[in-house]
């Protein structure tokens, strides 16, 4: 992997299919990425994200 791009940036440990499906299927993209686009996409998919994709308030129960 590459180096943290920001402070915030952490490592993650990824399961062997995982890592095998990052590592083939998107061969030449940096592993970095490829995550970075799977959060955005699951988080606009469950509707944590608005159309501009920033971070929805949550409402309080």
């Amino acid at each position: 992997m590459t180096r943290p791009s920001s402070p915030s940036a952490r490592r993650i440990a990824l399961d062997e299919a995982t890592d095998r499906i990052v590592r083939l299927a998107y061969r030449g993209e940096p592993p970095t990425d490829v995550l970075a686009r799977a959060v955005r996409m699951l988080a606009t998919a469950d509707g944590h994200l608005d159309a501009g994709g920033r971070l929805k308030r949550r409402e309080r129960a």
